[in-house]
């Protein structure tokens, strides 16, 4: 990994957090249970008044890298008009846990635990691709909590022969080399498979950069 002054990623990471702190949000770290913390961007509790009063959005990532990197524009977006939460998933990110769940529905449970920890009683949610599942179960666990859902590029009614169908495209033999590369050709698959558009011209460097960040 390249020391932080020759990493793009790095210095991009820096951008990020200073967009979500000028739109009013801080990083926090909350213990929802004995097993799990999950990391989060969200208002400063100690900044707000009663006359703050707006609804809650929820933003749920999808697989790949933390929350920070896929809500940037919509976090300065949306934080005028509501009070905007944007967590990490588990296992994403800085949020880690010891339990040996890994489904959609412990994410949801997760993250319907931390809202309750925010004690925030009603929000709408907002979930892309991964974060669109997570969203889903949310609003089938508590249909009193949440209220309205937005599921983005997501695949909730996908079949197994779409997955067969993604690897075939890829021309690999397993799903985990595509959503978890570990080497710049595996991730430049990825995003040929993912983004219309081409990056032929990216070097490997900047790939691995991204892979060990």
């Amino acid at each position: 990994m390249a020391p932080s002054f020759l990493s793009f990623v790095s210095l991009y990471g820096i951008y990020l957090r200073r967009c979500f702190a000028t739109s009013g949000l801080t990083s926090q770290f909350i213990d929802i249970d004995d097993h799990t913390t999950i990391h989060l961007w969200a208002p400063n509790p100690d900044h707000q008044t009663p006359q703050q009063q707006k609804p809650s959005l929820l933003l749920l990532h999808g697989f790949g890298p933390s929350a920070m990197w896929q809500w940037r524009r919509q976090a300065q977006f949306f934080s005028p008009h509501f009070h905007v939460y944007v967590p990490d998933l588990v296992f994403f990110g800085d949020s880690t846990t010891k339990s040996k769940e890994r489904s959609e529905v412990f994410q949801a449970v997760s993250m319907g635990k931390l809202m309750e920890k925010l004690q925030v009683k009603k929000y709408h949610v907002m979930g892309t691709s991964y974060g669109g599942f997570v969203a889903y179960h949310m609003a089938k666990l508590w249909p009193e909590k949440v209220e309205k859902v937005v599921i983005a590029s997501s695949g909730v009614n996908m079949r197994k022969a779409d997955n067969m169908e993604l690897l075939q495209r890829a021309n690999v033999e397993n799903v985990e080399e595509i959503m978890l590369p570990e080497t710049a050709t595996q991730l430049r698959t990825l995003t040929r498979l993912a983004i219309s558009r081409r990056f032929t011209m990216v070097p490997d460097f900047f790939w691995k950069d991204v892979i060990n960040s």
